[in-house]
Parts: structure tokens; sequence; C-alpha cells
């Protein structure tokens, strides 16, 4: 018989693909979400999961929970006997959280401490949690690897990562029945290889890849980039993308980790692999072949020179290694088939209003928590088992890890 498996906000972008992975390699998920960040199909089940569903020929058990109704919970877990818990469901956007401080830490703390009693309550133990490498905050040497130093977040979006990190670890320090995964996101991209889903943000974006994809098929202007004289090549900002498809599979190596009774271990989520904002612009632009118009975009072409803001901060690739023709190169983060993953994805799913144009944040969250199959690191991982950085580099007698190229 499959194992049932709770997903927490599992009707989003993330959560989504995780599903479908789960169905593949299975697993029996039953999902809970509030809609914060998913759209309505027909009837209750959300637009995202009824795709899953066509794409996977096997139903998913759906009910619409907001993480907060404790008494909901409870009921929830009487009702279905679970293995694991995939915990993704919370307030994710880095801008949105410095303004509404208050929100994210009763969303984001108080939901998974309910979360965490109720599962302790009926005996399920085992937890991979949607961490960030927002926890990291400014870094203190490159590339970034799990054994650098935590909790110096520069926003409450990092902080609430940071402090349900602190609570998971306590927690399996003081009860060794605990088994946990912390999986901290760089920055997921991307989506699946059908075009049936993606990630279709309501609202403006926080997010770069949807936002240019909406600009390239005419749903927004343009793209207001912010920071063009970072110490980078082109002067905007570098971040580390991985494909939400291999970010998916990475939780179920996740789950087979938890069955080896690991206690409590964490893991990045990267390629090790940094691209600008201009870089990932001019792959879609190939990609799709569609002019996606900026603004205050890079030294040599600056239209309107915009102020740095408190998330826009260049950011560090993960520290992970593999074989070089393992590494998936620009290109299929934005590929040939970018119009099936974007352009499709996208202009398929129920529209919401577009709003005036806006600027995208050029951070972590999804995200840090997006890019197409056979990325780097988290392929390789997926098919060998998941592993730290320090684990993964000793297995390949690698060298030094050096700082990404800028």
């Amino acid at each position: 018989m499959a194992e049932k498996v709770l997903v927490t906000g599992g009707a989003g972008y993330i959560g989504s693909h995780t599903v479908l992975e789960l169905l593949e390699a299975g697993y029996s998920p039953m999902v809970i979400d509030n809609f914060h960040n998913a759209i309505r199909g027909r009837g209750s089940m959300p637009e995202s999961l009824r795709r899953v569903q066509e794409l996977t020929g096997c139903s998913v058990e759906f009910e619409e929970m907001d993480i907060l109704d404790k008494e909901a919970l409870q009921h929830l877990f009487k009702k279905h006997s679970f293995k694991a818990v995939i915990h993704f469901a919370g307030l994710k956007a880095v801008g949105e959280s410095v303004q509404k401080p208050l929100d994210y830490y009763r969303v984001n703390l108080t939901g998974t401490i309910q979360l965490l009693e109720i599962m302790r309550a009926h005996g399920v133990k085992n937890l991979v949690f949607s961490s960030s490498a927002t926890v990291y905050g400014n870094p203190q040497y490159l590339p970034l690897d799990e054994a650098h130093p935590t909790g110096s977040c520069t926003n409450p979006y990092g902080k609430s990562k940071f402090f349900i990190e602190e609570m998971i670890q306590d927690l399996c320090r003081a009860d060794k029945a605990w088994n946990a995964v912390l999986l901290r996101y760089f920055n997921p991209t991307g989506a699946h290889a059908s075009g049936c889903i993606g990630e279709d943000p309501q609202g403006i974006p926080n997010n770069l890849m949807p936002y240019i994809s909406q600009v390239a098929i005419g749903r927004r202007e343009a793209l207001n980039v912010f920071g063009n004289d970072y110490d980078t090549e082109d002067g905007t900002g570098i971040r580390d993308y991985i494909h939400v498809v291999d970010l998916a599979k990475g939780h179920i190596a996740a789950l087979r980790k938890l069955k080896e009774q690991c206690g409590c271990r964490v893991y990045n989520l990267g390629t090790g692999k940094g691209y600008s904002v201009l870089q990932m612009v001019q792959a879609m632009e190939k990609a799709s072949g569609r002019k996606v118009k900026t603004y205050g975009a890079g030294r040599s072409r600056i239209h309107q020179v915009s102020a740095h803001r408190l998330e826009d901060r260049p950011s560090p690739a993960s520290d992970h290694k593999g074989k070089e023709k393992q590494l998936s190169a620009l290109q299929t983060l934005a590929g040939p088939q970018t119009p099936a993953l974007w352009g499709q994805a996208t202009a398929t799913l129920p529209q919401t209003p577009a709003g005036p144009t806006q600027p995208t944040r050029q951070v972590a969250e999804g995200s840090t928590d997006q890019k197409p199959r056979c990325l780097p690191h988290i392929s390789c991982r997926v098919q060998e088992g998941i592993r730290t950085t320090k684990e993964w580099a000793s297995s390949r007698a690698l060298g030094p890890h050096l700082p990404p190229r800028h």
C-alpha cells in the first residue's frame, strides 16, 4: 500500500510540482491548501492539482484548509494515517515580510508550531521542511555550504524560516523518535516539461522568471531591474537558480533520507552556479524569440537608474559540485521549450489582473524558493541519495570550493 504523505501548501508552485513527483514515485499525497498562492479550478480542486491529476492519471486527495485552523488539522490527523509531512504552507515574499512582519511571524511560526504539536500527538514524527537560503543572511564566505552560520537574517521572512529550523532542531534533540530534513532553497524557477503547470503567481510576481515571462507575452510592459552597479560582469545581481522539477525531486530524496532514522539533517538545494538578471533576460529572449523590455538594466544600457532596495543584493551560489557534463546550462533554465514551459503554462492558467507595471524582486523565494530538468547537483543527488555539500564533494574527491565567477 502506498505511503500517505501530508503536503501542506501543496497547491502552490513548488508544492504542486512536488505532488506530481510524489505520485510518480509511488506515494499517496494528501494536500491541504488555503488558496493563498493557488488558483481555483473546477469544483473545489485547485487548478494546479487538477492538472497534476491529468498528467499522472492519478487522483489527488485535497482539502481546503488553513494551517492556522488547529481544529481542522486535528480532525485531518484523526481521519488519515500519515507516514510523513512535507511542510510548504506559509507566507513567502521577502519584501512583503518587511512591510508586514507580524503576519509572517503569526502565519509561519504559529502555523508550524500547531502542525508540530498535532504531528506529535498522533505519532507522526517524520518531517520535510521547506526552508530557504535566506537563513544564511549576508554571506561570510562563498559559495555557501550547510556549515555556514545562520541567523543573521535581513528580513522577517528569513527570520521566520530560521526560527522554525531552530524549533525543529530542538525538537529532534529532545525526542530521538523525530526525523527531519530541512531543505534550504536557493532560487526555484522553470516549469514542468509538459507546460501544464508552472509559476503563474496571483497579482504582481515576486520572483524574476515569472515576471520576465509576463513581459515576454505582453501581460506586463517592462521589467524594472533594481541595481546596476554590483561587482558583477554586467552590474546586475547574481542568483543561484534551480529548476523546480529538480527541487521537487529533492523532496523525494529527503523522504528516503527520513527512513534512515536520520535525526535532523540540513541540505542546500541549489546548483552551485549563478546567473545575473540580464543573463536570465537574454536567455528568455533567445528562447522565446521576443524582446523583453527592461529599465535600469546593466551598466551599458541604463535607461532608468533605480536605487537598491533592502532585498536586492547580489546573491551567491550554493556550494555544490558535480561533473561538468551534469551541470545544466543557462539555456536549460529558459531553453528551447520555453514557450511551453513559460508562455504556455502562464497563458493557459486562469489569468489574474496584471495591475500596473511593478518592479520585480531579485530575491529568493520560493523562493529562494526555477529551471529545467537535469540540473547539477540535485539531479545527481536524486540518483545517488541526498547529501550535504561536504559529503558530495568528498564522494567526488573534489578540490577546494571556489567562489562562483561573477
